[in-house]
């Protein structure tokens, strides 16, 4: 049995959890780097819960600048089994419309210029991220009942931080089958993954990207007024969601927690030791 923590994961315009008890701004080391920003800790109805800011408050960090090797390893070291990551998104069908929420549980993932793997030369590994999201919390978060909330989807994640070409947004449309786009959700999924963090994504729809022959082109003052009122929503739904993941669980019935059973194929006496003094949280229940 685990005793669960809930990572939660904010994204634009998300910056802080309200209503935490014995709430507490605390930083945390990592050997890849510095995470985005604190991590918030405190209960909530009793459940302990660890809030990062994705972009850091003031939203700092650029998609390809956040350093997503240090947020997830941060989480992990402070004790996080569950994550629930919240990323602004666009859409690109009619019935997922601004301001309603989708429960990914696929990815294609087009970003290009960052560090996907905390696995490498002196230590390789190859995890499974086939079903990348965990049915078990999806399960909850459909659970809460939100208006708008869309059980499954496939979210393309793009490099940024400029929107989609027309071009571009009718392929992922049309061709590729795809449900939402943003740019954040990769590598952070695949990382939870290789940490054993049970992970699952609710993508707030703020736009239609730019293939809607009624609505054009991306506006960011659109955006942002459909962001903020995505906030108030995420922030009802972890409030929700969160009692019902706290105290102690059974492994994960999908795995997720012992993803790294199999997956080192390294010799142990062909190890690096460097890189696994740096593996020693996410990957310290098999090293």
């Amino acid at each position: 049995m685990t005793q669960a923590m809930i990572g939660i994961i904010g994204g634009s315009g998300l910056y802080a959890i309200d209503g935490l008890e014995d709430a507490e701004w605390v930083s945390v080391e990592s050997p890849w780097g510095a995470p985005s920003d604190q991590i918030l800790r405190g209960r909530l109805a009793g459940t302990p819960v660890a809030f990062l800011p994705r972009h850091g408050r003031g939203h700092r960090h650029s998609p390809t600048s956040i350093n997503y090797r240090a947020n997830i390893d941060a989480l992990k070291r402070i004790g996080v089994t569950d994550i629930l990551s919240f990323s602004a998104c666009g859409s690109f069908r009619e019935e997922m419309a601004p301001g309603d929420f989708v429960l990914v549980d696929q990815f294609i993932d087009r970003t290009f210029g960052r560090e996907k793997s905390f696995f490498g030369t002196g230590c390789v590994a190859h995890v499974s991220v086939a079903e990348p999201t965990c049915a078990r919390l999806r399960a909850a978060l459909a659970a809460t009942g939100v208006e708008g909330l869309h059980d499954g989807g496939t979210y393309l994640a793009m490099e940024g931080p400029q929107f989609s070409t027309l071009a571009e947004s009718r392929l992922y449309r049309e061709q590729w089958g795809c449900d939402v786009i943003g740019m954040t959700n990769m590598p952070e999924a695949k990382l939870a993954r290789e940490a054993e963090i049970c992970y699952a994504t609710v993508a707030m729809v703020t736009d239609y990207d730019s293939w809607h022959p009624d609505h054009g082109e991306v506006d960011i003052t659109s955006i942002l007024k459909t962001m903020h009122d995505n906030v108030d929503k995420a922030k009802a739904m972890i409030s929700a969601a969160v009692p019902g993941l706290g105290g102690t669980r059974a492994p994960c019935p999908h795995g997720c927690d012992r993803a790294l059973e199999y997956a080192i194929i390294t010799a142990p006496e062909a190890r690096d030791p460097a890189l696994l003094a740096r593996l020693d949280a996410v990957a310290g229940r098999v090293l």
